[in-house]
């Protein structure tokens, strides 16, 4: 693939994202938001183009690897709220850990129930972490790791709609809960939410996502193999 279409695919995809963007910032709408609204712009424009994945992929996986270090980018306002973490830590690792030990263990349990086959199993269980991370677990555990991301933004887009009215609706007040809440559930899709509703929110929300992902190293290579081993037939 020559450097000019590589180029467009970068430019088409950032532009999607901008307008997206600009239109969630101005009406606010859940629905707007550019997670969910760019992949379905960008599938439609590929299908008028007859433009294959794969060619538009060569040139747009430059932005994938940009995951990592945006992922690294909120260390920035975790270092900012430092002690406040430290004082909160055993409840951030206590809280964390329950909420990806519960994420790894219903994501099989519903796929037992759904007879999903065990590459789709596998595909699945990393769903509720970043992105990066889930897609090299599902890599390493045998799963797709395009399909994982899928599922990751799945339950990114899910978590960011519903969160927050589940906030409301159990009258949760504390930042640190909120973001926790936020981080943990829905990951990139949620601490983005959580920055929405203040700074100490969403450095929470970062802990809680990064936290997350180590936690799930480690569960995905103890308490998945013991299901797997236990469970599947």
């Amino acid at each position: 693939m020559i450097l000019v279409p590589k180029i467009v695919s970068i430019g088409i995809t950032y532009l999607v994202y901008w307008l997206s963007k600009e239109c969630y910032v101005r009406w606010k709408i859940v629905l707007l938001s550019p997670i969910l609204i760019s992949p379905i712009v960008l599938i439609v424009l590929l299908l008028i183009s007859h433009t294959s994945y794969n060619t538009y992929i060569e040139g747009a996986k430059w932005l994938t690897y940009l995951l990592g270090p945006a992922t690294v980018a909120f260390a920035v306002p975790m270092y900012k709220h430092i002690n406040l973490l430290k004082r909160h830590l055993f409840k951030v690792i206590s809280s964390v850990t329950v909420g990806s030990a519960a994420a790894i263990v219903s994501s099989f349990l519903y796929a037992m129930w759904m007879h999903l086959s065990t590459a789709l199993t596998n595909s699945l269980v990393p769903r509720s972490i970043t992105t990066p991370v889930a897609m090299n677990i599902s890599k390493t555990i045998g799963g797709i790791p395009t399909l994982t991301a899928v599922f990751v933004i799945i339950t990114g887009i899910t978590g960011a709609v519903v969160g927050p009215s589940l906030i409301r609706i159990l009258h949760i007040e504390k930042s640190t809960a909120k973001g926790l809440m936020l981080g943990m559930s829905a990951h990139g899709a949620g601490t983005s939410k959580a920055f929405e509703m203040g700074e100490l929110e969403g450095t929470f929300a970062s802990i809680a996502m990064i936290v997350a992902a180590i936690i799930t190293i480690i569960l995905a290579f103890t308490i998945f193999p013991v299901l797997q081993s236990e469970l599947m037939i």
